[in-house]
């Protein structure tokens, strides 16, 4: 975008006397809250916008909706700001409708024999990748739901609107029983194992929960285990939203019966297989089952995680499963929970070992239980930006200066949403 909304514009300037104090604090706030919009955002004539992830020219839907959440406060005051977050949705809807398995997304459609990835899996020319990930449903609801709170505006709640609910409510279901009625598969030939589905591109093997099945996570990983519990709870939060817009703006009754049925199903599934008795932290929240009985226990940086599970609604910080599952996640318990000589958190295995994520430092800072805590994550996160002025997506424990991708809207993103909240929200 040429032109920053004023209301961009005026938190920026609040933001030269709010830090006066804290210059390392003031330069990253200045860089990171409007780089989406300074460098990844662009309006299109048909009323859309398309915000792309950064050094990767596609949109994902997940980035795309996270990217843009620290100018959700100010969108009932700028009339710029709801122009981009409506636009935003209303690309979202569109690329749901062309193909509701994939992650990321094009600008322009391109000739089937100039895509970037040639996958065995259906191919369409305005598909940057098609890895299945449930978040990538939830979060353009999450973004509808968050705009209509704030500004009260209904007006993307259209035909449209219920037409693609309808379409991710209905994919959800037919992948609660996915190796019965899913027409789903992926694989992806040279390349990490992690970036491919096994068994013929189907995923390895799972029993009916209730939950609905996810062939990779939002690292864009392959799942281990096809039932992600902190994708399924954010579908929970986001089908109690389809519930509310239902009933409250469609008055439609079957349309709310139909996301109140699907919600509880889920949720029986997570609370029926995705608790494990844990012997040193007693009940916690797995990251994915297969309703076989196995689990896999861990978390990851990328959000939906269960770090992040207050953040996205399913509980409160004081529940006190939540409690044991964040105490198991923030040690060395967690596979991918790294200390070292400059900081000490959650990677992931999309990163090299010994990575942990500003990410996660973030979704830590914003779940904290208190203040002290919150503190330290702000310290942390500035003292570890390797002099850039920017967050980044994974860096080495013992040497900040050793990253992972220099242009990652989405990490500077949920880094000002953390210090927006802070310092603006709560003050």
């Amino acid at each position: 975008m040429e032109r920053l909304p004023q209301a961009v514009l005026r938190v920026m300037e609040e933001a030269k006397t709010r830090f006066a104090d804290n210059p390392k604090l003031q330069h990253l706030f200045l860089n990171c809250f409007p780089n989406t919009l300074q460098t990844t955002t662009t309006l299109h004539e048909d009323g859309t916008s398309y915000v792309f992830t950064g050094d990767i020219p596609a949109m994902w839907l997940r980035d795309s909706s996270a990217q843009v959440r620290q100018y959700m406060p100010l969108a009932k005051e700028d009339a710029d700001i709801r122009r981009i977050l409506a636009g935003l949705v209303r690309k979202q809807l569109k690329y749901i409708q062309i193909d509701p398995y994939a992650n990321a997304f094009n600008e322009e459609e391109i000739p089937l024999d100039q895509i970037h990835h040639r996958d065995q899996t259906e191919l369409n020319g305005w598909v940057w990748e098609r890895k299945y990930e449930i978040d990538s449903l939830c979060y353009p609801i999450q973004l509808s739901y968050l705009y209509w709170k704030e500004t009260g505006d209904t007006s993307l709640f259209d035909g449209e609107y219920k037409t693609v609910a309808h379409i991710i409510m209905n994919l959800w279901t037919t992948e609660q029983r996915h190796f019965e009625q899913s027409p789903y598969r992926f694989s992806r030939m040279e390349c990490r194992k992690t970036d491919t589905l096994k068994n013929n591109g189907q995923g390895m093997p799972v029993n009916y929960t209730g939950m609905t099945w996810s062939g990779f996570r939002p690292s864009d990983d392959a799942c281990t285990f096809g039932y992600l519990i902190p994708a399924n709870m954010f579908a929970v939060v986001v089908l109690r939203y389809l519930e509310e817009i239902a009933t409250v703006v469609y008055e439609d009754a079957p349309f709310a019966a139909k996301a109140r049925m699907l919600c509880e199903e889920m949720e029986d599934g997570i609370r029926n297989y995705g608790i494990f008795h844990h012997p040193k932290y007693g009940e916690i929240y797995a990251y994915e089952t297969d309703g076989f009985g196995n689990y896999h226990l861990m978390d990851d940086a990328n959000v939906p995680s269960l770090l992040a599970i207050p953040y996205l609604g399913y509980t409160t910080e004081d529940d006190p499963i939540y409690q044991n599952t964040r105490r198991f996640i923030l040690s060395e318990d967690n596979p991918y929970y790294y200390a070292g000589q400059a900081a000490q958190g959650i990677g992931s295995p999309h990163t090299p070992e010994r990575y942990i994520w500003h990410i996660a430092l973030s979704m830590q800072g914003l779940t904290a239980g208190s203040q002290e805590e919150i503190n330290g994550i702000i310290q942390l996160l500035t003292a570890t930006d390797a002099d850039t002025g920017y967050m980044h997506e994974g860096f080495h424990v013992d040497d900040p200066a050793q990253f992972t991708r220099e242009w990652f809207a989405w990490s500077n993103s949920l880094f000002s949403e953390l210090i927006y909240r802070e310092y603006w929200l709560k003050g």
